[in-house]
């Protein structure tokens, strides 16, 4: 008789709970890091400007970083057959990735070393990729999830990936990512907008509108793009107490699937129109100078968008576009019921000190960065 207090069932909802609290914690802490640096070489024109920017998000960074580990390391330990498959599918994808990130910790050190407009121009536009690149392949990531995968296990449990890379740049895929684009890239307006002064206040929260709008667009082009396309939808009784067998269920393709979630749980409506209201009130309050409820919305629209893929799914984690019930889901891809008490126990503990230590810094860090405040730090990049 197990001696483990949760059932398996509530274990796995908990874990499918945390992975996206971690997802959403990268898309929003990550996120403005991101957008700032997306937005780098069009909001600061001069290099005193472009440095007010670089110290904006330059002490916390690399700590905000700790979610995007965090998410990779919940699917390692919590979820073994989606880390196969994504990491191995989306190789290249994971390593355009990782390579735009370098270019961050890169550019922070290496700009200020030489004093040559060419040359920190040159690491100035090195940090934009840094910033737009994961930001877009992240969002065209998630579209090729609502898209399928194409990947097939054979009778031993191996698994097989056949596509490639430019597969995964299909039309909804790249809308998806210019959606990523837009949000994060209006996160880092409001940012900008609620830290700075000035000229570059004026030009973020210029840019920050454009964006929020476009991101509003996009977002529910997409949603009507979505109720035509075919959805993944599981056609037979799934045991969620049962051990992980991606292979035994039944799943078929059905135009719309994707909101059937919709008409099953009505509460999840919530997500976009948390996602919508979030951008229509961050591009209201960049126009109408409210600094920081712009910064809370855009934040709040980033949940709400992020929150909406993940619901439309459920249960699956990533469907097979090749061998449909072959597709993960929550309950035929998880880790064994005692490792994933073990792993919820280490969470319990150590998340709340990251949370604790996250609030503490940006305390620490509050306030305008202007150039009177870089020349009085010798520290400043």
């Amino acid at each position: 008789m197990s001696t483990i207090p949760l059932d398996y069932e509530t274990l796995r909802l908990i874990w499918w709970l945390l992975l996206g609290v971690l997802l959403i914690g990268f898309a929003i802490m990550g996120g403005r890091d991101l957008g700032v640096g997306t937005l780098l070489p069009f909001v600061a024109r001069t290099d005193d400007e472009r440095r007010v920017l670089l110290n904006l998000v330059g002490p916390t960074w690399e700590g905000n970083q700790v979610w995007l580990i965090l998410g990779g390391g919940a699917i390692f330990a919590a979820f073994p057959p989606l880390y196969a498959v994504s990491f191995s599918g989306f190789y290249l994808a994971m390593m355009v990735i990782l390579l735009a990130l370098i270019l961050r910790p890169v550019g922070f050190k290496f700009r200020g070393k030489v004093n040559d407009p060419r040359w920190r121009q040159t690491w100035d536009w090195a940090l934009f990729v840094g910033g737009f690149v994961p930001s877009l392949i992240m969002g065209v990531a998630v579209g090729n999830v609502l898209l399928g995968a194409p990947f097939h296990f054979d009778n031993s449990m191996r698994i097989f990936y056949t596509g490639n890379f430019f597969q995964l740049l299909m039309p909804f895929a790249l809308l998806a990512g210019l959606v990523s684009v837009g949000m994060i890239a209006t996160l880092g307006a409001t940012l900008i907008v609620g830290r700075t002064e000035g000229v570059m206040a004026e030009r973020a929260r210029r840019f920050g509108t454009w964006t929020g709008l476009a991101t509003i667009v996009l977002f529910v082009l997409g949603g009507f793009w979505v109720s035509t396309m075919n959805g993944y939808v599981v056609t037979s009784v799934i045991d969620p107490n049962a051990p992980i067998n991606p292979l035994s269920k039944t799943v078929e393709l059905v135009q719309g699937g994707w909101l059937s979630n919709y008409a099953t749980y009505p509460w999840m409506i919530a997500a976009p129109v948390i996602g919508l209201l979030g951008m229509v009130v961050a591009v209201l309050g960049l126009r109408s100078g409210w600094k920081w409820t712009a910064y809370l919305a855009a934040g709040a629209g980033i949940f709400g968008i992020v929150a909406t893929a993940g619901l439309s799914i459920f249960p699956f984690f990533l469907p097979s576009s090749t061998m449909p019930e072959a597709g993960l889901t929550l309950w035929d891809a998880s880790s064994s019921h005692l490792t994933l008490f073990i792993m919820l126990l280490a969470t319990i503990v150590f998340l709340p000190i990251i949370l604790l230590y996250t609030a503490w810094v940006f305390r620490v860090m509050r306030g305008t960065v202007s150039t009177e405040s870089l020349n009085k730090n010798p520290n400043a990049y």
